[in-house]
């Protein structure tokens, strides 16, 4: 059900800027969305998960915040980022 540490491993590979990397905002929106990803056809099938759903809101939240930041930060890497996570249209 959540993202196990091999995929994590494999989302900071692919999102680093550098060798000791670990929380950039690249990285942390890529990390949130995986997250979200996984959980949401939880919801889908358990409707009734109001508990869970709140937690789902946290993240897409948290990962709200992190787009507005890095779209005010650096408008090329958010597009690119945006881009390859599909996120949005």
């Amino acid at each position: 059900m959540a993202v196990t540490k091999q995929q994590k491993a494999e989302i900071l590979k692919k999102f680093r800027t550098s060798e000791l990397d670990t929380g950039s905002t690249a990285v942390q929106i890529a990390l949130l969305t995986a997250r979200i990803n996984e959980l949401t056809p939880h919801f889908t099938k358990h409707k009734k998960d109001h508990h869970g759903v709140r937690g789902l809101m946290t993240c897409v939240n948290q990962r709200r915040k992190l787009l507005d930041y890095m779209k005010r930060s650096d408008l090329r890497k958010y597009e690119a980022l945006i881009k390859e996570l599909d996120i949005r249209k």
